[in-house]
């Protein structure tokens, strides 16, 4: 079966002014549908990896074609990243046991921002920051390109509560070459109810 383009849970200027309406038709509809379109070719190409699905394949990502860790990384990785945003005032605030687990690791919802961003900020050309529970405990990595935690060829591995994309493609429109801005505005958006969520799910 075809991997697919996910609608956005929100219409494209819901993010406004944090991420700008066409960023966000590019980001969605024109670059997500590229690795969408390109993985289905590398998987049509070869029947080892047919069958399989999105988790399947980049948690083992060095066994199959780089088109997969690349196409399917970006596939993953943004369709997960439309998710983990709302509106500005819509995505609540850190809480429950999410909340008590960053104030544990990180002594403070705003450590915790500042380290992320600095990860974001610090990763050299394309890329993507994480907030992972990994080890009984939340850590902050980044990945290069389309790479993330859960791929067998990640430095640090883990399971992923937050992801921000730091492609140009994502705040280039809006903030050109400011991409601490970028990531310090990020917050506004942040669907902390997914977030929270997801962290529920891994965390026994």
């Amino acid at each position: 079966m075809a991997f697919t383009l996910p609608l956005l849970p929100y219409s494209p200027e819901a993010l406004e002014p944090v991420i700008d309406a066409e960023t966000m038709r590019l980001h969605h509809d024109k670059h997500h549908q590229t690795y969408v379109d390109n993985l289905n070719k590398a998987v049509d190409a070869d029947s080892a990896l047919q069958g399989k699905d999105i988790l399947q394949l980049i948690r083992h990502v060095s066994t199959a074609p780089k088109a997969v860790r690349n196409n399917g990384g970006g596939h993953f990785n943004h369709t997960l990243f439309w998710s983990l945003m709302a509106a500005p005032g819509r995505g609540g605030q850190p809480s429950g046991a999410l909340k008590e687990q960053i104030d544990r690791d990180f002594g403070s919802v705003e450590a915790m921002q500042e380290q992320f961003n600095a990860a974001g900020a610090g990763q050299f050309g394309s890329g993507w920051a994480w907030l992972i529970w990994s080890g009984g405990k939340l850590q902050i990595t980044s990945t290069p390109n389309q790479d993330n935690p859960l791929m067998d060829v990640a430095e640090t591995k883990g399971d992923i509560i937050l992801g921000n994309d730091v492609w140009e493609h994502a705040y280039y429109l809006k903030h050109q070459n400011r991409r601490a801005d970028y990531l310090k505005g990020w917050w506004q958006v942040v669907n902390w109810s997914e977030a929270g969520r997801l962290f529920d799910r891994v965390r026994v």
